[in-house]
């Protein structure tokens, strides 16, 4: 794996709000390997070349360390954003769970977004963490089918087993849920897509249903997401042209529909879908990160 020099990586969030609300922001790694045609973090304001090369930032827990020891307030950190924490070389490199033994040990909590199922291996790490302050898992759930899953995150662990992640991190006692964001118009946001995906939730014990009826478009995004539909989804380019133009966001026409089949689909199952309620509900889950007496 390349190396790429760093000079801070635990940076402070100063727009934070709704279901993505933190106090840092921490990305160990540089581009990722998932594939996903949709991803907004090909675009070009965000200056990563080669997107899909993941890159590890050199001495990252060196300077992680030093940064939070820095800190005069611990608070909550989410990983993530732009590079999957949990992408296939974390299983070697283990940067991520070096990074979660710093947040126990100076007294942060995580919020981590992830496909990756590796982030089961951590809940040892996670339990510990969430007894002294705030811990919840985001797995990114676009679909409940896994062929459509491989043509859309080709390179990313099938849904299927993103479902079982959350049951065993639920089944840890963990604040575990899915985001399914983004459903892709005219490809994945369907009412059938979020009854399935709803009905697994439920039987997975997900803590939590975040979800995003629509996708972001901008300058090389737009580029490679249209020519993954030529690939993929031939003649769908026009449709999304003739409907988008060129929208930095791509409502849903199904939106209405979607919301109101979630709520029904999800009614007396108690799992907080809206931005307000999963917040509550992980506010009423764990305690903020305070600090430590010593």
């Amino acid at each position: 794996m390349d190396m790429i020099p760093a000079r801070q990586i635990v940076t402070r969030v100063s727009h934070s709000q709704g279901f993505y609300s933190s106090d840092y922001n921490m990305n160990i790694y540089r581009g990722c390997c998932h594939g996903c045609i949709y991803c907004d973090s090909r675009s070009s304001c965000y200056r990563i070349e080669n997107f899909d090369l993941v890159r590890a930032k050199e001495n990252a827990l060196g300077i992680i360390e030093r940064e939070l020891a820095s800190k005069k307030k611990p608070g909550l950190i989410c990983t993530g954003s732009m590079s999957d924490p949990y992408n296939p070389f974390e299983t070697q490199m283990e940067l991520t769970r070096g990074a979660l033994k710093l947040v126990e040990k100076y007294g942060f909590g995580i919020s981590i977004f992830t496909k990756g199922t590796l982030v089961t291996r951590d809940i040892d790490l996670l339990t510990r963490i969430a007894a002294q302050a705030t811990v919840s898992i985001r797995i990114t759930i676009t679909t409940a089918d896994d062929s459509l899953c491989s043509r859309i995150e080709p390179h990313s662990p099938p849904s299927s087993q993103r479902f079982e992640a959350i049951n065993e991190l639920s089944g840890a006692g963990l604040f575990a849920g899915l985001t399914a964001a983004p459903l892709l118009p005219f490809i994945n946001d369907s009412v059938e897509n979020v009854e399935a995906l709803a009905a697994l939730a439920i039987r997975h014990k997900a803590q939590f249903f975040h979800m995003m009826p629509g996708v972001t478009l901008r300058d090389e995004q737009r580029e490679y997401f249209y020519k993954m539909l030529d690939r993929h989804f031939p003649g769908l380019r026009g449709r999304y042209q003739e409907t988008f133009g060129q929208r930095y966001y791509c409502s849903s026409p199904n939106s209405r529909k979607l919301y109101s089949a979630l709520k029904k689909a999800l009614a007396g199952s108690g799992i907080p879908t809206g931005d307000d309620a999963i917040l509550a509900a992980q506010r009423d889950r764990n305690p903020p990160a305070q600090l430590s007496l010593f």
